[in-house]
């Protein structure tokens, strides 16, 4: 799964990495939770241009009874994401970019669990696979909320947990953006794992385990010696 993740980039870094006007009040920070607000790319429907848009994370069923239902669904399983009725929706139509530079998993060690953060090589930003969806309150209240997906993990990540958020590659955004391709194969070809080798991965505090914890601090390697490596020590 992908439970947490961060965002530590300029709006005009961002605005030139994603082709998208920049934005001043992006959300970001060290360690992002579920149902936090988070920045994402969106295809406008009817200028067919990319936004930034600021969703609640945990997608929320434009047929559920009330809001509560998003915590639930913070991801979505690649390989079922076209059959699912919370997503299948969202999956052919509704389809975004959630935003990020790193992201958090955790291995259970000695009965204690070990947060490890993973970013890219390069240290540049990323866009996860991501859906979107419109919910609208009893009381009249719009909430667009959105999904992760996930699919096996890579080499990197096996030793740590067996699922991994998808990493779209740049080339790959304009079609998974794209509401007019609607074909669940096409789509699917997309959602694979990243490759390993152009990851880093390294042990972080436990301070990320508490969402309350947002400072560069979440991201410091335990130890300075344990420079950042494409290899799990």
């Amino acid at each position: 799964m992908c439970g947490r993740f961060t965002l530590n980039q300029s709006a005009e870094a961002l605005a030139q990495v994603f082709h998208v006007e920049p934005v001043l009040d992006l959300t970001g920070g060290y360690n992002i939770a579920p149902t936090q607000m988070v920045t994402t790319v969106l295809q406008n429907f009817e200028s067919e241009e990319r936004e930034f848009k600021q969703l609640y994370w945990g997608l929320i069923p434009s047929w559920a009874k009330d809001a509560g239902m998003g915590a639930k669904l913070i991801n979505a399983r690649a390989e079922t994401v076209a059959e699912k009725p919370a997503f299948r929706s969202a999956f052919k139509h509704r389809r975004c970019l959630v935003i990020a530079d790193g992201f958090y998993e955790w291995q259970r060690q000695q009965g204690k669990k070990q947060p490890f953060y993973f970013r890219l090589q390069d240290g540049q930003p990323f866009g996860f696979a991501g859906l979107w969806e419109k919910w609208r309150s009893p009381a009249n209240e719009e909430i667009i909320s959105c999904t992760i997906l996930t699919t096996a993990a890579n080499e990197l990540l096996q030793p740590i947990h067996s699922r991994m958020p998808v990493i779209l590659e740049p080339e790959d955004y304009d079609l998974w953006l794209d509401s007019q391709v609607q074909t669940p194969q096409t789509l699917q070809e997309l959602l694979r794992p990243y490759l390993a080798s152009a990851m880093t991965a390294y042990p972080v505090s436990t301070l990320v385990n508490n969402s309350r914890h947002n400072s560069p601090e979440c991201i410091i390697p335990l130890s300075e010696k344990n420079a950042p490596t494409n290899q799990l020590n």
